[in-house]
């Protein structure tokens, strides 16, 4: 019995290992960026499903030679590109992010980002499958929100910017073996 069990979690596993790789293939995250003269490479790829709904795929890349993690601790250049597996009303990605976002960090830090915070969640509406939100950071730009590759929202405030990275980037947001595959932290 226990050897069955075995390889149903194997089978399992092989299998949900094959529908995340079709899934980012089919959001096509080209192994590298480029924005202007600079060349960021694709560090680390992930499909986020929830209660057996896959939501979005997601992948992140750095500046040649930097670590994500070092990227995102030190706030160097980075670009976070989420393309959606599936529709989502604007409430309810607000809910998600806010409970995040509250499992994060104490109302102290919260509290003076809100009006941002507000601005930017309001400036996406409601996702349809197949559309692609960029957090794209730049120490001299600021944080650009880009849907479908159109600036929509852009902030010069390194507080926001890392606070709202941090849903994917730092602890107690993403799962953490999902945040760490993002990061390429693991193997």
């Amino acid at each position: 019995m226990r050897q069955l069990l075995i390889a149903l979690a194997l089978t399992f596993n092989a299998a949900v290992a094959a529908d995340d790789a079709a899934l980012i293939n089919e959001a096509s995250f080209p192994a590298q960026w480029r924005e202007g003269s600079q060349i960021m490479p694709r560090q680390g790829q992930i499909v986020l499903t929830y209660l057996w709904a896959d939501i979005y795929a997601a992948a992140l890349y750095t500046a040649s030679g930097v670590p994500p993690q070092q990227a995102f601790d030190q706030q160097r250049d980075l670009r976070l590109e989420l393309f959606y597996l599936r529709d989502l009303k604007h409430s309810d990605i607000i809910k998600a992010s806010a409970t995040i976002l509250e499992r994060q960090h104490p109302p102290t830090v919260l509290t003076p980002l809100v009006p941002e915070l507000k601005k930017l969640q309001d400036s996406f509406g409601d996702i349809k499958r197949g559309d692609r939100l960029t957090l794209n950071f730049s120490p001299q730009r600021g944080l650009n929100l880009e849907r479908n590759g159109k600036v929509i929202f852009n902030s010069q405030n390194p507080a926001l910017a890392k606070t709202y990275l941090g849903i994917w980037l730092a602890p107690d947001g993403l799962p953490e073996n999902l945040r760490k595959t993002l990061m390429k932290l693991t193997p």
